[in-house]
């Protein structure tokens, strides 16, 4: 019986996984109907297919939604909870959100429409299965289902140098990190005895030598991921290079599944050892804080600017790790639900100027933007300014329930670490604004005779073509995710209630 027994398999609960199962499904289709021919299916039929999917995936994830300790299925390798259903979410929205944003894209032509949104839905469902990964073979898996398709889409505007060039960094950076990964992983697996995050938390040894090497390898190796100073260089590079679309969610969706195999190893499996490895990762975030911030300060490319606040933004997320309480889990889901709000916002900005600008995605783009496209500037601002932390925004709330976590967790110092970045941050943020709202003036000459002020033409290289209305699809993501800031912002409760549920996924956390 004991034979037959073993030969049935492990259980597995097919309910549980439907929105992973819709996303695969979902890759295979569009790969499939982007073999036909013809404008309607290659623009029209494959982005439909692959947007139902992910909005199929959501609603499932809605549906079985349940709050609690959950045992981890498939023999303890991956875990169907809130934090992985919450993450999940935030993927399959930013998914939504990036196969809008390219429906003129010239990479998706290029690459292939059907080939784009597969390799899109596969990376997707690496997330999936990174945020949910409770073995250590479950994470490397998701780190390179997530990140292989992510550096064929890197390097999708085959026609442009600094694309192929970005995707070649991505997979010669990415490559060396999940190679750190992996031998951290390998002294995990034998200092516990064990690939079964459970198993290595009640065998760990935090004095075992072996066992730290392991972690700080971990760490090293999901840093590079979560673009984690020092291990952050690719990013500004690989974020400028890319397709904008693929930068935005790139800048959000990989950092959501990375936050949540770190709080999942770190605050479960490694719990044991928080003593050694929080005040290092304490450090680590303060660091990148710092780096983060005055990076962003001295550059003319937005979406320059956005990688180095992208990594000042992971010091922040990464306070919630550290301190390794319940209130730790709860204000990094918080933050990182607001962060993809404030990203996809501002980038889908960005992508509506340098279509049209004629300079590309620095700042000249967005010159007199107020004036000449106010319903591109506005959502442009708001995020701007929840990015920076100002009130009613809901970033406001984000970087308070970070402090808040740290200050209860006994990280007083990262609390005023995370105040100090976020002043240092609004140099840069409030130039953007600035940029958009406050256009050059001709000076009043003291020895002259005087005259009325008058401004000077706005938007360098603006034309018709660059109206709000030339692009709906651009313009309506980026003012739903600017409505969605300020919203969360004044009425930020629902998300609390969430990010609640999903801090009761980890057991054994104060």
């Amino acid at each position: 019986m004991t034979l037959v027994a073993a030969m049935k398999g492990p259980a597995i609960d097919y309910a549980g996984l439907s929105p992973l199962f819709a996303v695969l499904a979902g890759s295979i289709t569009v790969l499939l109907v982007g073999l036909f021919p013809g404008r309607a299916v290659q623009h029209a039929l494959v982005p439909f297919l692959a947007g139902l999917s992910l909005a199929v995936a959501t609603g499932l994830a809605v549906v079985h939604w349940q709050t609690g300790d959950l045992d981890p299925i498939i023999e303890g390798a991956l875990a169907i909870d809130t934090l992985a259903y919450g993450i999940s979410i935030l993927c399959f929205v930013t998914g939504l959100a990036t196969i809008v944003l390219g429906l003129r894209s010239t990479a998706v032509p290029e690459t292939g429409s059907g080939e784009f949104h597969s390799l899109l839905l596969a990376s997707i469902a690496g997330m999936v299965l990174l945020a949910g990964a409770e073995d250590l073979l479950t994470l490397f898996i998701g780190i390179e289902l997530l990140s292989i398709p992510l550096y064929v889409m890197c390097g999708s505007e085959v026609r442009r140098a600094t694309s192929l060039e970005a995707g070649l960094k991505y997979l010669v950076i990415g490559s060396i990190g999940s190679a750190t990964l992996l031998y951290g992983l390998a002294l995990l697996y034998g200092s516990a005895g064990s690939t079964e995050f459970g198993r290595i938390a009640a065998a760990a040894d935090p004095g075992d030598p072996l066992f730290l090497t392991g972690i700080a390898l971990a760490a090293g190796g999901l840093a590079f991921k979560a673009s984690v100073a020092p291990f952050h260089q690719w990013t500004p590079d690989v974020y400028q290079g890319a397709p904008t679309e693929v930068t935005a969610f790139m800048a959000v969706a990989t950092k959501a599944a990375a936050f949540a195999v770190l709080l999942r190893l770190f605050d479960h499996a490694l719990a044991s050892a928080q003593p050694d490895w929080g005040p290092a990762l304490a450090a680590l975030a303060v660091v990148t804080i710092v780096i983060g911030n005055v990076g962003a300060i001295r550059q003319r490319s937005l979406k320059r600017m956005l990688a180095w606040s992208g990594v000042a933004q992971a010091g922040y997320l990464l306070a919630g790790v550290v301190v390794g309480t319940r209130l730790g889990i709860q204000a990094t889901a918080f933050y990182l639900a607001v962060y993809l709000l404030m990203n996809v916002g501002a980038f889908a900005v960005v992508i509506a100027r340098e279509r049209r600008s004629g300079t590309g995605d620095s700042l000249e783009s967005i010159e007199g933007l107020g004036a000449a496209s106010p319903w591109l500037a506005w959502p442009m601002t708001i995020c701007m300014l929840s990015l920076a932390g100002f009130p009613a925004t809901a970033g406001f709330f984000g970087k308070f329930y970070l402090i808040d976590a740290a200050v209860s967790g006994d990280y007083e110092w990262l609390g005023v670490a995370i105040v100090v970045g976020s002043m240092i941050s609004l140099v840069y943020y409030l130039r953007v604004v600035a940029v958009m709202w406050m256009s050059p003036e001709q000076v009043e000459l003291p020895s002259g005779p005087k005259r009325r002020l008058r401004p000077l033409k706005p938007v360098t290289g603006w034309s018709p073509e660059a109206d709000a209305r030339a692009q709906p699809e651009v313009t309506g993501v980026a003012i739903l995710m600017a409505a969605a800031t300020i919203f969360f912002g004044i009425v930020p409760q629902p998300l609390f209630d969430v990010a609640r549920d999903v801090g009761s996924s980890i057991a054994g956390l104060g």
